[in-house]
Formats: structure tokens, sequence, C-alpha cells
């Protein structure tokens, strides 16, 4: 990915203005604007109402209204819905009680937990209690299902298991309830954090999922009907040939943007002092093989979230130590990052390796 230059704006013109929302783990949201004209980013309001520790966003273009779910360490936790302005203003619209330490979607540490939208605190379904054996790495003590994440057909939810080593599939059913109907075995120590799914013009498709724990993604064929079944084609590093992280290093976050995927690694400083890096990739059109491209600069400690815009030219980092948002151009044609364009604080910095600092970020238009 690399930065829009002049040359190019007249080719790929960004919009003229746009808007975010990042969670801190100190319990508040910040909206924030970016100016297209000037390259400058601004915290314009803030709003509480999802817990004492916010730790992810999901945003319904369609809805237009924004889920925040909190992992409160101290109790039971909050799933809340926001109604989004045209100006990224949060308003609170709904909130349900969770179990607490909600990680992603409705996650808990061993318990998946369904919601009706809107959010108004009624349960669908709450499955407990996943069994696995313990894993190589020090974290696989205990399952530790860290996303939910619904597949394009809206049939099946995948839920990648960082504990247990595996990618576990989910029909869900009409009325939301979920049934486990198949299992993805990851390789020992790999750790598997997040999934998302691919598919080509032509129709190929692909699952790719990060994995935490090795600092790699991993590329899987999809097939079946009635339950879907994945096959592992591949597995590269989250670092070029040559390279690698350092003992701290954990990767983080996974998009698929067009032919293109892209991996955030946190706490390596590839790029000096609190500067950790997005591993690029390309994806064959043909076959799904990836290919990996570049190691870029994240201008962030810590990037725990990023996401890139709609019009595929800005990608938004969330560095959870630094607590910074950063704004980075994006090349649509190569796929590259290029320079910072923008970047503010948000919130209190965090300490490393603790449950501080910014804990996502989301585009809201």
């Amino acid at each position: 990915m690399s930065f829009r230059v002049l040359a190019l704006a007249a080719l790929a013109p960004r919009a003229l203005g746009a808007n975010l929302v990042a969670s801190h783990f100190s319990g508040t949201l910040f909206s924030l604007s970016f100016d297209n004209n000037t390259d400058t980013l601004s915290v314009t309001s803030e709003a509480t109402g999802c817990g004492r520790m916010p730790a992810w966003l999901d945003f319904r273009s369609d809805t237009r209204h924004l889920y925040c779910f909190d992992e409160s360490w101290f109790g039971s936790g909050i799933l809340a819905e926001f109604s989004v302005d045209s100006y990224g203003k949060l308003s609170l619209t709904g909130q349900a009680r969770t179990a607490g330490q909600s990680v992603h979607g409705t996650l808990s540490p061993s318990t998946i937990t369904t919601y009706k939208l809107p959010v108004s605190g009624a349960r669908v379904q709450q499955q407990e209690k996943f069994i696995s054996s313990r894993g190589p790495h020090p974290r696989q003590d205990a399952p530790h299902p860290h996303e939910v994440h619904v597949d394009p057909s809206g049939k099946f939810v995948l839920v990648p298991d960082l504990g247990a080593d595996l990618i576990r599939i989910f029909k869900a059913e009409p009325d939301g309830r979920l049934s486990l109907c198949s299992e993805a075995k990851a390789d020992p120590g790999d750790g598997p954090r997040h999934v998302k799914f691919w598919e080509s013009a032509s129709g190929k498709r692909k699952l790719f999922s990060l994995n935490e724990l090795s600092n790699t993604v991993s590329a899987w064929d999809i097939d079946g009907i009635s339950c879907l079944r994945l096959t592992k084609t591949q597995t590269l590093s989250t670092y070029p040939p040559g390279k690698q992280g350092g003992p701290l290093t954990k990767a983080a976050e996974l998009h698929a943007v067009g032919n293109f995927l892209y991996a955030s690694n946190r706490a390596d400083e590839s790029f000096g002092p609190e500067q950790d890096s997005i591993a690029v990739y390309r994806i064959d059109l043909e076959t799904g093989e990836l290919e990996f491209v570049e190691l870029a600069n994240s201008y962030s400690f810590y990037p725990r979230t990023f996401q890139v815009n709609a019009d595929g030219t800005l990608v938004a980092v969330g560095g959870q130590t630094s607590s910074n948002v950063a704004i980075i151009a994006r090349d649509p044609e190569t796929g590259k990052l290029g320079d910072l364009l923008a970047s503010v604080q948000v919130g209190q910095r965090g300490r490393p390796n603790n449950e501080d600092g910014l804990s996502a970020v989301v585009w809201v238009d």
C-alpha cells in the first residue's frame, strides 16, 4: 500500500472528508474527522455507554448503527448500540448485559452469546464451555474463542479459537441459534485470532486466517453445503523471507481488500521505536494463493486494529499502546501503503502488554 501522491490524485481523488470512531479501554468512545483537503485528523466528540473497557467496534453502514463490546474484567460487561449521525456523533440506542471479557462480536473467553438486533437485552442463545486439550503455548491453557465471523451466505458462523488451535464452524438457524457442525485444525501453537472470507470475480473462494501466536497467515479452500469444510492450502509468515518478529511480537488483525490481504504485527518495532508493521500480500485471482509483497510502517505502537476505507484509498490504524489513530494512504492498484497523512493521540497512552490504551477504530461513512 503506498500513499497517494499528487500525480495520482487526479486519477483516484479522495473524498472531501471522512468520519471515524475509536474506542479506548478507559471507557470512552471518540468520534474523529479526517479533512482530505488539509490532511488533518481531529477529535470532534466523545461518548460513553459501552461499559468500563470498550474493546471492539462493528459498524453497519446500512442502518448507520455502531456496536461496541465491553471487555470488562470486573464482572458482567455491556453490549452497546449507538446511532451515528452524518458528522460521526454517537447516540446510545440500546444496551445488553454480557458475561464480561468480550473481545469481538459477542464473545467471552469460553462462551458465544447471540443477541437479536436492535439491542434490547434479550439473549437468543448462550453456548458455554468449549472443551479442548492444552496447546503448546502458555496462552493455550484453555479454549479462547476470539472472533465471530459470519460467512457471505449468512448461513454459517466461524469462530477462531486461539486457545484450541481450531476454527469452529457453526450453522446459523433462522432464529439466530447456532449449532456446531465442523472444526478446522490449525497447526499446533498457531493461535488463530481472526478470519476473513474472499471471493474473486470468477467465483474462486478462500478463507484467510491470522495466527497470533505463530505470526503467520493461512489460506483455506472452502467446500460443503450443509456445513462448511475448510482445507488448509498455504501458510506464510507475517514477515518477509529472512526476517522474524521478536519474542513479544503478536499478529493482531486481518483484512482482505480486492486482491490484497493485510495483517498487522504488534510490538515488532520494524520501523524504529514504537513503529510496528503491516504485512501486505497479493492474492492470485485464479488460485487464491498468497504472495508476500511488502512490510509497511503502521505508524503506531501495538496496532491492534486497522481498517481500509470504502474507496480503498485510506487506511486507519489504531495503535493500542501509542493510543493514536494514524491515517495512511493506499494505492488501490499496487495495494501498497505509503507515508503518514495524519495522526492524533486519542485518550491516555497504554502500557506495553496491558489491557489499556486505544482498543479499536472504524470508518463510519
